[in-house]
């Protein structure tokens, strides 16, 4: 369901990756609306937000989270933000979590590093939204490099049955 996004819009028949195509077809299968967007490949968050034409706090990073042996979660933040770990162990009711390298990250989502959403990964992992984030509308990773998805995170929330709290603090 595409939205009309105007001159930075990427063409339907235009998915480059399998990552591209996964994202699109999660989001069209939950019947969310959203705006996909292409950019040139970016070295940063910073980078990512200037050529979305967005601050870094409207664009919203997933972070992969190790909870145990093969279970993980993702959790989203405004790009301004970083995981407060107190928080995130106490809503998780957890002595211990910690970050996967990149290939264990790839591995359960599908998605490399600085593509990762939380639609269409390779395996449906719980996910968490920073209430920060919440009742706005934000960009997320697309599945590829320099991919956009600009959504509303009360159609993400409701399409994820992502759980909604306070696990941020200020980067």
């Amino acid at each position: 369901m595409s939205d009309d996004p105007g001159p930075a819009a990427v063409p339907d028949h235009e998915l480059r990756t399998d990552g591209e195509r996964r994202t699109v077809a999660a989001l069209d299968a939950a019947g969310v609306a959203y705006v996909r967007t292409r950019h040139g490949r970016v070295g940063s968050l910073a980078e990512a937000a200037a050529a979305r034409g967005i601050e870094p706090a409207d664009l919203v990073k997933t972070i992969v989270v190790r909870r145990g042996d093969d279970d993980f979660l993702l959790v989203l933040l405004p790009g301004d933000r970083t995981i407060s770990w107190p928080k995130l162990r106490a809503l998780l009711g957890v002595s211990r979590l910690s970050m996967p390298d990149a290939a264990v990250a790839k591995d359960v989502t599908g998605y490399e590093r600085g593509t990762i959403t939380p639609f269409g990964a390779t395996r449906a992992w719980p996910v968490v939204v920073d209430a920060r984030a919440s009742g706005r509308r934000v960009s997320i990773g697309g599945g590829g490099h320099g991919v956009g998805i600009e959504l509303s995170t009360d159609d993400l929330v409701r399409a994820l049955g992502a759980t909604v709290a306070d696990v941020s603090e200020a980067a």
